[in-house]
């Protein structure tokens, strides 16, 4: 392993490989999918990387942010492939990847025949061993940002009250670095979805400058219902420093200790939307490592979110930051808001929605 690569932001956590066969036929019924004995012929698979570190890494890499890449692979086949992928994207972000000797790496077969819901076969692998001790200083060494993705989906992360995580999280944190944590929806019948999220919140929180998961998944993770401002306000009191929520079509919503702000997402027609919210991430954070106001910042992360639905993989729509910022400047349409706003008001000049709470 190397860290001689300058990086401004390191994105550590989950990455696998997605192997997603094409299916030559419509087969109509779930129940004509899986038939024992029968050969059914696919055509050829789209192999690409996947979770928060590939998503929201390479999307960073690509707004010309220097990125260290940190997902823990084995030294298998799918290992290679993972970071072969990684490598040709640019050499030097396969610098940071963790490679564990006789461990196997994290693989997904996503099936989506048309006219059947999709169905994930899914492998942990090293994601689930993925611990503190993985991030050594000198792989922060030069770094400003520190983020982590995914730790729902990573074993050593959500047991014991997430202590692995908040040891993680303490150590980043007294490096110096800013630090910013994303999270993914526990499935309720696992052993994740059982796991006390609220306990775990409470634990980390205090060591994390930037909190972002989906609305939907504190939600769930919280068992409760809350307005946006209700909800920032309390994973504010459990120690966060900023919260974003993402909002899915509805766009992204941030809350600092004197700001409220919901942005729009941008109006395109949408080829996909996977990795729409890593990517949403990743232009929010290029935004804060460019020091730009909070404004432009939430509207840089839903201008890369909106490019990102344009592709149906999680990446190749991704532009530089250049030309997504001229983008912006020349009037990109912004979808109408659907949620109920009591209390808020329309900002014609930025483009934002202005939170009862600004200011305050």
């Amino acid at each position: 392993m190397t860290t001689a690569t300058p990086a401004t932001a390191v994105v550590a956590g989950h990455i696998c490989l997605d192997i997603i066969p094409t299916f030559k036929t419509r087969l109509g019924r779930a129940q004509d999918f899986f038939v024992p004995g029968d050969l059914l012929k696919i055509g050829a698979p789209v192999v690409a990387t996947g979770g928060a570190v590939s998503n929201t890494g390479l999307a960073l890499h690509r707004l010309g942010v220097p990125t260290r890449l940190m997902g823990k692979v084995g030294d298998d086949l799918f290992g290679r492939a993972i970071t072969d992928i990684v490598r040709g994207v640019a050499p030097e972000l396969a610098a940071g990847m963790i490679v564990a000797p006789r461990e196997t790496s994290s693989y997904t077969v996503v099936l989506n025949p048309p006219g059947v819901d999709r169905m994930f076969l899914h492998c942990p692998g090293t994601n689930d061993t993925f611990g503190a001790a993985d991030v050594s200083a000198a792989r922060l060494q030069g770094a400003r940002l520190f983020h982590f993705g995914y730790p729902p989906l990573m074993r050593q992360m959500y047991l014991d009250d997430g202590a692995e995580l908040i040891r993680l999280f303490r150590r980043v944190k007294r490096a110096g670095l800013t630090t910013s944590l994303d999270m993914s929806m526990p499935d309720p019948r696992s052993e994740a979805g059982r796991v006390n999220w609220a306990k775990v919140l409470r634990g980390v929180l205090p060591f994390v400058d930037l909190f972002l998961p989906s609305r939907d998944e504190i939600d769930l993770m919280l068992d409760k219902k809350m307005t946006l401002s209700a909800l920032a306000d309390l994973l504010r009191a459990w120690g966060a420093g900023t919260v974003g929520l993402k909002l899915g079509d509805q766009g992204f919503y941030v809350r600092t200790a004197q700001r409220e702000l919901l942005a729009p997402c941008f109006a395109v027609d949408v080829a996909g939307t996977t990795g729409a919210g890593d990517c949403t991430i990743a232009g929010f954070l290029a935004g804060w490592l460019r020091g730009l106001p909070l404004e432009q910042t939430l509207t840089a992360a839903t201008a890369v979110g909106a490019c990102c639905c344009e592709a149906p993989d999680a990446g190749s729509g991704i532009q530089p930051w250049a030309a997504t910022q001229k983008r912006i400047a020349r009037g990109w349409r912004r979808r109408a808001v659907t949620l109920s706003l009591p209390g808020w008001r329309w900002d014609a000049k930025q483009q934002l929605w202005i939170g009862p709470n600004d200011g305050k």
